[in-house]
């Protein structure tokens, strides 16, 4: 196991369903170069990557999510009508990890920094912080992180109807500097400059949510000016250096469906990682205690 080996950095993951890939990206070169956070944050599909981070699985996002992009029992409309869920839910968080392209379990749970995971809380809108080692095989922690209103259906954590943590928490800085984290690395799935809008599919989701779940829907009001001014902060914290950020180069697709997209986008988040390096092994500084060797790809 790679032992931790970074001292008061967080780890933030930002969400954005196939997004990820190019998180993957990055934390598999964290992973070739041993680097261990002792704190991380990853919220809807930011914490899919975490996962296999912290289970030291080198590649395994970009493989599962290449590999069953487009088998219909992975996505597929049909899905709804067994799981109410564009996402075949037992497919993708248990026949998967559990059968086919196996988690590391053990390691995972073995990692000894904190590992949090987003959820929204459907019943008063605001985010709350799972410890995702407590997940269970079913992987229902996850299941919540990443259940997109109106593509999942709501996840019960302790019989408390639970959405995806983006609603109420897009990229969580301000919970990491709460937990006492004085520097950042914080990995975004948008290009620079990106700014949310309330766009059209959101604004229908509120109106099929609004008399069941209020406070919900009053968060998706919120969630395009809270994410503008998180980005606001986020920009700030980087000109102070206070932070050390991954954006891709260009627009990635929420939905893409080119696997071999997918890979390039994998490969533009390693070639990233191994071209800032020395920029991030400078920002870490003394907070890094690890082996400092020659990286290349």
């Amino acid at each position: 196991m790679i032992p931790i080996n970074v001292n008061n950095t967080s780890l933030i993951l930002e969400g954005g369903t196939f997004r990820t890939v190019y998180t993957a990206g990055i934390l598999d070169g964290f992973l070739e170069s041993e680097i261990m956070f002792p704190y991380i944050l990853g919220v809807s599909a930011g914490a899919i990557s975490a996962c296999s981070y912290v289970s030291e699985q080198k590649n395994r996002t970009i493989r599962f999510i290449s590999t069953y992009r487009n088998d219909k029992r992975y996505v597929g409309m049909r899905n709804f009508l067994t799981e109410r869920s564009l996402f075949g839910l037992t497919f993708a968080y248990d026949t998967i990890p559990n059968q086919l392209d196996f988690f590391d379990w053990e390691t995972y749970q073995s990692y000894e920094g904190t590992l949090l995971f987003g959820v929204t809380n459907a019943y008063t809108g605001e985010v709350e912080y799972v410890d995702a080692l407590t997940m269970d095989k079913g992987a229902t922690i996850l299941r919540a992180t990443c259940a997109i209103p109106v593509l999942f259906p709501e996840i019960k954590l302790n019989d408390v109807p639970y959405y995806d943590g983006g609603l109420a928490d897009p990229i969580p800085v301000q919970k990491a500097i709460e937990d006492g984290y004085e520097k950042h690395v914080i990995i975004l799935t948008r290009e620079s400059g990106y700014r949310k809008v309330l766009d059209s599919q959101t604004k229908w989701a509120m109106k099929l949510f609004r008399k069941k779940y209020p406070q919900m829907v009053h968060a998706m009001e919120k969630r395009a000016e809270n994410y503008n001014k998180t980005m606001d902060l986020i920009e700030e914290m980087e000109r102070d250096g206070r932070a050390f950020v991954y954006r891709p180069p260009y627009a990635l697709k929420s939905f893409e469906k080119d696997t071999n997209v997918m890979w390039d986008s994998h490969k533009k988040g390693l070639e990233q990682f191994y071209d800032r390096a020395p920029e991030l092994f400078e920002f870490l500084g003394n907070s890094y205690t690890g082996k400092r060797k020659e990286l290349s790809l």
